[in-house]
């Protein structure tokens, strides 16, 4: 038996019918019990989940991360650095340091810290040098906002100061929305400088030349060309073909970092990162730079003095005796996180022109200093999670028979290829009221992308069957010709259900009309709901087409159905997920045999990109709790708390 874990909560509907298991995301007969409604808090650790290789995951719930970019602060100020990370737009994702300098623990409490704005960007400072972290951020579109600590003892609370920061005739300073910049005292005259990578590999400097009456700094344009510096092509490729030159053949030539005097050099450049920090501790920063069309990390040494700084040296691979490789785009962070008194590196990789698809699940490097201007790796996950790459979708369903939900997983494509998605089965080795999560197997399927998998009884034999969405090829048909103890999954049809237009099939499985049948309901690309109701039996289904607008709904894009008795007023209601942080939700105001649909508009709930919600009872207390699935390739779970 494996050791306690924290508890992590997900969440996704399981169906128990009279006689034969039902699937998680089906929904069963509603309730007839009085009407409840439904209530859900985000939980990250309700439960544990166990990698394929038996470890547990830190953070099993968070949801996936594609794109992280760290940034690490003692926000507050009890002697220990915190984490941020920003995964998607407008939002920072806040972990507390629950454990010490040198032993750090990272516990997830906000993914959107503070309700900020932050746009595309993010970076922490002290602006207005009074002790505490300030907030530099995008204004959108890209301009440089700035919020003001303005809390105490430990306790921030951030105050807009300036929607943008500005030169001293009033000119918005522009910072392109794909770079992250920085701000530091450069030359150590006491003033600010702020530095703006652009997309054509150069460097804009800024310097702090006077306070508004705000205390808002107001900086002077110092040069366009920092340094003469412009990194406009790849410069480390072990093992990687040079990315295609804009206007130019395939796979041309490598090149290095573009300087005066360096020659006729490609010009391949794209969004990038900076950060300046002490590697060779000889008193001055030296600049670490992150670039969409370079695999590495790149350093430019300042071989100057902290009053007269020179970066003039060609950039070189960094770490320097064990240099990063990844997709590109690498975001670092410089923090002491083990106590030791120097800088360890964090980078995030938000994946560039090497095939991103291969950082979609280890993206977030954590290296130790082991010396001065020495690094190894320790680890590509610094927050290990449940994470199938990219664009998740789950059911759950009893499939060994044991009385408890196991899950299918399915993703966008396997990481690292590109020829088909993967469908994982975790099983439930732990209870229906206290569930623990393992990697199992990889189903067997045809080739396809975007799977999304469907559980239910179509046969009436007992076992769970399985429908798989997928992007272009319509719905399959599994039947389980195993048990129920030992689920075997066997293809019927490739096409069994083909939508009439569109891509991204997504299908439910509920009896909408209580004639003792599933039915068929299937999201699709383009927002609508296609609806095929089931004119044949329990055990010989027959899905025919009767509205590709259902009820003329319509959620924008990417809609992903699920169906449950959220009010507990005894019909389905209609749960859709669509492709940008939205979960809509439809009350059934008809009946069980006649549903009517309306949408609820004061409904809310934070949910991811591309979310594919799912029903389950996971804690055994008899509502219904729920898992999303992501477009970083995790799953999120809500707590039906309802009382």
């Amino acid at each position: 038996m494996r050791a306690p874990y924290p508890a992590i909560l997900l969440s996704l509907l399981v169906l128990t019918g009279c006689a034969a298991p039902q699937a998680a995301r089906q929904a069963a007969a509603p309730s007839q019990a009085a009407s409840t409604e439904a209530t859900f808090e985000r939980r990250v650790y309700p439960f544990p989940v166990y990698s394929p290789h038996g470890s547990p995951y830190t953070h099993p719930f968070l949801g996936g991360l594609n794109q992280p970019r760290p940034q690490f602060v003692d926000i507050d100020g009890d002697g220990d650095l915190d984490l941020f990370v920003q995964e998607r737009t407008d939002r920072l994702i806040f972990f507390e340091n629950t454990g010490d300098a040198g032993s750090p623990v990272f516990t997830w409490r906000s993914d959107r810290y503070q309700d900020l704005e932050i746009g595309d960007w993010f970076r922490f400072a002290d602006i207005d040098a009074d002790g505490d972290a300030d907030l530099l951020a995008e204004q959108r579109y890209s301009y440089v906002r700035y919020y003001e600590n303005t809390g105490a003892n430990g306790r921030p609370s951030f105050t807009l100061a300036a929607d943008t920061l500005k030169e001293a005739d009033g000119t918005p300073i522009f910072s392109d929305r794909q770079n992250i910049p920085n701000v530091t005292d450069l030359d150590c005259d006491g003033l600010l400088d702020l530095f703006i990578g652009r997309l054509d590999g150069t460097v804009s400097r800024y310097e702090e030349v006077d306070r508004n009456e705000r205390g808002v700094p107001i900086f002077e344009l110092v040069t366009d060309r920092f340094e003469n510096i412009q990194i406009v092509t790849q410069i480390t490729q072990p093992g990687l073909p040079p990315p295609p030159i804009p206007g130019g053949p395939a796979g041309g030539p490598a090149g290095a970092g573009s300087f005066p005097g360096s020659g006729n050099r490609p010009t391949r450049h794209g969004a990038n990162t900076l950060v300046f920090y002490d590697y060779d501790a000889d008193g001055d920063p030296d600049l670490f730079w992150g670039d969409f069309f370079e695999p590495g990390l790149l350093l430019i040494e300042n071989t100057g003095s902290c009053e007269a700084p020179s970066l003039r040296e060609e950039p070189i691979s960094f770490p320097i005796m064990n240099p990063l490789v990844s997709t590109g785009y690498n975001a670092p962070a410089f923090a002491d996180l083990d106590g030791d008194g120097d800088q360890d590196l964090t980078v995030g990789v938000l994946g560039g022109a090497y095939n991103p698809n291969r950082s979609d699940r280890e993206n977030l490097y954590y290296y130790e200093q082991t010396d001065v201007g020495r690094y190894a790796l320790r680890t590509r996950q610094l927050l290990p999670s449940l994470d199938v790459g990219s664009e998740s979708a789950a059911a759950l369903g009893d499939l060994d028979g044991d009385g408890d939900l196991d899950m299918l997983i399915g993703n966008k494509l396997v990481v690292g290829e590109t020829q088909t998605a993967h469908l994982y089965l975790l099983r439930n080795e732990g209870t229906d009221t206290q569930p623990s999560f393992v990697f199992a197997d990889t189903i067997a399927t045809a080739a396809a992308y975007n799977y999304a998998p469907e559980l239910g009884d179509l046969d009436g034999d007992g076992d769970l069957d399985l429908l798989l969405g997928t992007w272009n090829d319509g719905i399959a048909y599994y039947r389980n010709t195993g048990t129920r103890s030992e689920p075997r999954f066997e293809l019927v049809a490739n096409g069994f259900v083909r939508l009439t237009r569109g891509s991204h099939s997504t299908p439910a499985l509920v009896d909408i009309d209580a004639d003792g049948d599933l039915d068929l309901f299937v999201g699709e690309t383009s927002g609508d709901l296609n609806f095929y109701r089931n004119t044949g039996s329990p055990t010989n289904p027959v899905f025919e087409l009767e509205s590709d607008t259902y009820a003329d709904i319509n959620v924008g894009r990417r809609s992903a159905p699920t169906f449950m008795d959220i009010d507990g007023d005894g019909d389905f209601d209609l749960l859709i997920g669509t492709a940008r942080d939205d979960l809509v939700l439809f009350r059934n105001t008809g009946t069980p045999q006649e549903p009517s649909f309306e949408q609820d508009l004061d409904f809310t709930l934070d949910a991811p990109d591309v979310a594919s919600p799912v029903f389950a009872d996971m804690d055994g207390d008899g509502d219904p709790d729920l898992f999303i699935g992501s477009v970083a390739g995790g799953l999120i779970y809500y707590e039906n708390t309802s009382p």
